[in-house]
This record gives C-alpha cells, structure tokens and sequence, in this order.
C-alpha cells in the first residue's frame, strides 16, 4: 500500500518530469505494477471512441466473434466480413481489431509453502557511497525464508560471486539451517544459461548447494511474482532501515543491518497471522530447517596479482605494501 506522499511523488515524476514507469520504478525502490497503479495508467488503454465508417454495421458481429475467439487474426476476419458485403481495407479492420480485441488479464495463486521448504534469494542495488575518496557501487544481499519471513541482509561493495556465496554461508548459519530449495531470479550469479527447460547453473552455486544440501532452482523467465517475497522484503530493507541511515564503515553497516533486522523486522506481524510475530513463527520454522554441515563452505577470493616496479599491488581499489624481493614476481 502506498502512502499519499509517494503516490504525489510518483505522479509528479511522471506528469511534470516525463519521467518513464522503469524509471520510477528503480528511482523510488518500488515494483513498476505498484508505480502503474499509482499514476492510473489504465486509462491510456481504455477503447477508443470509433469514427463513423463502412465498418461501424459490422462492429457487433467483429465484437461477438472475438469474444468467442479472442486470438482469431484480423485477416481471417476480413474474409468473414467480405462475405457479408463489407468492401473496406483489411488495415482499416486491424486497427478496429486492436481495440475491440479482449485482452486476457493472468491470474495468479497465493503462494503456499511448507516450513523448512523454501528460501528466497536476490541482489539489490543501493547506489553508490563514498568511501575515503573513492565510490563505490553497494548492494545487498538478501536471503528470506517463505514461510515465517524471517531474513538475513549483508551488505557488499560488489556483486562477485564470491560475495554471493558468503552471503548464502552467512545466512544460512543465521538460521541455523537451510530450506530444502533456494529459489532465485536469473542472475548470472546462479543460472549462467538457459534453453527453455534445460538450465545451466553456475558451477560454483551447484558447490555450495551440494554442500549445504539444498535444491536450486530458477524462477521461470518474466515471472518475478514467483519470488515476491523476497522482492517485498528488500522493499522493507529501502523504506524501514535504508531510508535516512548513515554509517562509517560497511562492518558498521552490517551491523546496524542486522541489529534492525532482530529488533523491527523479526519483531513486525507475521503476514498469515497477526497475532504473532514473525520471530515467533520462525522460532517453529528453525528445527524443520536441514542442518548445517560440520565445515563452512570456503568463500575466498583468491587471485593472481603482480607487482611491476613499485612495492605496492592493487587489489579491491586498495594500494597494499609488499616486501621489496616480491616486485617483479606473481602473487596470491
């Protein structure tokens, strides 16, 4: 539910700025149906009033035929009509078509999950910050459990897949478990390629997920509703924790993260029922979780590195000192 703020905020950019949905959409951390619905877009679809022509005594029989077949072709139709004495052009018909056409709206079920069953994934962008006198692009991580809707956030300067995956160890270890599939969009981080059925996992991700025991699995293509509960849940992170924060350093950032994630978002109603909370629910959800193996699943970003002429390599935007007998040799 948007407030009157954001919808004033949201119809501003688009009447007075012309600025596009997508665009306010990222701008304001908000899902572009939310935006859609804010500035009335429906109304630009709405059918157009028909100027008389040779076509207007067939419009009930075009009407009554694509109510029956929605998806029959305006020249299939042209012949139907010629057969009964129209005499116009089949481009005059596709244009009264592709108003009077139904347009089929997609249903969608309230997703219903077990506990322990499923977690969701996802990246999300947070701009950049200023770090000493350099910027640097930050995202975070997010990982939330679809049925008690607890969740771990971490926040990183880039999106590596090494930072993916400490992202997954360090969740998981947070709830002390993992769910038996972890759902995702189809970053590069966890689907490298895909033909339609046949899924091409990064090599990296089908590792960690051996070893913590659980199922990847892809959202299917253009279907984000399939993961909305971790795309509401990094909605939360922008309104309730991001909004108007400051920090001095990204372990400090981190921490205020999850200090806000035990004190609000663990303590906000559970969705399914407000009489309890969402600590409560995953406080049931915890020991039906797989346990964790005895080893944590090695994360390092390890790299090959060579100093040419001065004792310094450069790493990460850093300048590290090196002993005077490494310049010239290839490091790790």
């Amino acid at each position: 539910m948007i407030d009157p703020e954001g919808r004033e905020k949201i119809r501003r950019y688009f009447y007075a700025e012309h600025w596009k949905v997508g665009t306010i959409a990222q701008a304001l951390g908000l899902h572009p149906d939310t935006v859609r619905r804010a500035i009335e877009v429906e109304r630009f679809h709405r059918a157009e009033q028909l100027r008389a022509s040779m076509l207007d005594p067939y419009l009930p029989f075009v009407r009554q035929t694509l109510e029956a077949h929605p998806g029959l072709r305006a020249t299939r139709l042209h012949q139907m009509l010629r057969d009964r004495g129209y005499g116009g052009s089949v481009e005059q018909l596709r244009r009264v078509v592709a108003r009077l056409r139904p347009r089929p709206r997609e249903a969608f079920l309230r997703l219903q999950v077990f506990a322990g069953e499923q977690a969701q994934v996802d990246w999300a962008s947070f701009g950049t910050v200023t770090v000493g006198r350099a910027k640097r692009a930050l995202s975070c991580f997010v990982m939330t459990l679809s049925w008690s809707r607890a969740l771990y956030l971490e926040f990183f300067f880039d999106q590596r897949m090494e930072s993916f995956l400490r992202g997954h160890v360090h969740g998981l270890e947070s709830f002390q478990g993992s769910a038996r599939i972890l759902l995702y969009d189809n970053l590069k981080s966890a689907v490298l390629e895909r033909h339609g059925s046949q899924i091409h996992f990064n090599p990296r991700l089908l590792e960690l997920a051996a070893h913590y025991h659980f199922e990847p699995r892809p959202c299917q293509v253009r279907a984000g509703n399939q993961k909305g509960r971790v795309e509401r849940a990094i909605r939360f992170v922008r309104d309730s924790f991001w909004a108007a924060r400051t920090f001095t350093t990204l372990e400090a950032c981190n921490r205020q993260a999850l200090q806000w994630r035990d004190e609000v978002a663990h303590q906000r109603r559970w969705p399914d029922d407000h009489s309890r909370t969402v600590a409560e629910v995953f406080g049931e959800e915890r020991p039906r979780l797989l346990p964790l193996p005895l080893h944590r699943f090695d994360t390092d970003c390890v790299i090959a590195v060579r100093a040419a002429k001065t004792i310094y390599v450069r790493f990460d935007g850093n300048d590290y000192s090196i002993p005077p007998d490494a310049v010239g040799r290839e490091l790790m």
